[in-house]
């Protein structure tokens, strides 16, 4: 199988397992706004797909959003195969994507190296500054 037919499969199955989780979830007290799908790998043989997800919010909510994610995997699975044709329908496997936390953390650390610092200390620049 191609590396392009497989990216291709990694976002048409990105899409459809976010899809799914608005039918599988449905009436269940979870915020689904604060899930994001951000990536999945499939294996070459699409027998097993490892779905990336980022939850925003509180740290001690991500495990319990895993479980949750984990115990309708199966529900999950249905709709794709029911959705998509593919010769397999891949076993799916959560795991928590921490990189927009990261990502979050260093432009909050960019954005305070942009605020200038106020030292009050009035130190004037010395004239070899000026060159």
């Amino acid at each position: 199988m191609a590396i392009d037919r497989l990216a291709r499969i990694n976002s048409l199955l990105r899409r459809e397992i976010s899809e799914a989780l608005y039918k599988v979830f449905a009436g269940e007290p979870i915020d689904l706004a604060a899930i994001t799908i951000t990536r999945v790998e499939a294996a070459r043989n699409l027998r097993m797909a490892r779905v990336f997800v980022s939850v925003f919010g509180h740290d001690a909510e991500h495990g319990a959003f895993l479980r949750q994610l984990a115990n309708k995997a199966k529900e999950l699975q249905a709709l794709v195969n029911r959705d998509l044709t593919l010769k397999f329908t891949p076993r799916l496997r959560f795991e928590l994507d921490g990189s927009l936390e990261r990502g979050d953390h260093i432009l909050d650390v960019l954005s305070r190296l942009d605020q200038p610092a106020d030292t009050g200390s009035g130190a004037q620049p010395s004239d070899d500054d000026s060159n």
